[in-house]
This record gives C-alpha cells, structure tokens and sequence, in this order.
C-alpha cells in the first residue's frame, strides 16, 4: 500500500533508526526505497549490510533531496508515497494511523 521513500546523504549514524521505524510499523504493507545521493560517509554500505533484501536501494548523482524523493516516486511499486528522512523517525503506528484515514 506504502512505498516509503528515504533519501540518503551523509546520514550514516540515523539512517538506522528511521529503516528500523518504518521496519517495526503495526501496519505492515509497505517497501522501503532508499535513494543514496551519492553519500560518502560509509552509509550506503550499512545500509546494504544490516537490511539487505529489507530495502530496495537506488543510486544516483549527488542533485539534492528533492531529486532523490523523485527519483524513490519513479521506482515506486504501491499507490501511495511516504517519506521519510534518514535522520527522522517514525512512532510505529504511523503507517496504520495513515491506513485508517486514507480509509
């Protein structure tokens, strides 16, 4: 239902709590993209590490957040888009809270 779209750049040390936020949703029907907009802090490769096949993660040329979100848009498998920045979190009844008003 969600394609949760987090955009990543020089965030190494938070991106893990906003992938384990979404991760830990009650609601479960969901992807998560992760844009690495060529990020040189180490990030992208543990973000490979620790979730693997969890996420789907893209590549692109350093063009800011803007394009990094677009380019999530693009590669998006469910109707409805959710962002998420990778120093951010979410409380893990987000997505249903979201589900029950799109209801």
């Amino acid at each position: 239902m969600f394609s949760v779209i987090i955009p990543l750049y020089n965030k190494k040390h938070y991106v893990s709590r906003a992938i384990d936020s979404v991760l830990n949703q009650t609601f479960q029907d969901f992807e998560v993209i992760v844009v690495n907009d060529e990020s040189t802090d180490g990030g992208v490769e543990l973000v490979k590490e620790k979730y693997g096949e969890q996420v789907h993660l893209l590549n692109q040329k350093n063009q800011g957040v803007s394009v990094a979100r677009n380019t999530g848009i693009e590669q998006a498998q469910f109707p409805y888009i959710a962002f998420l920045d990778a120093d951010d979190y979410w409380h893990s009844d987000f997505l249903f809270w979201m589900n029950s008003r799109i209801q």
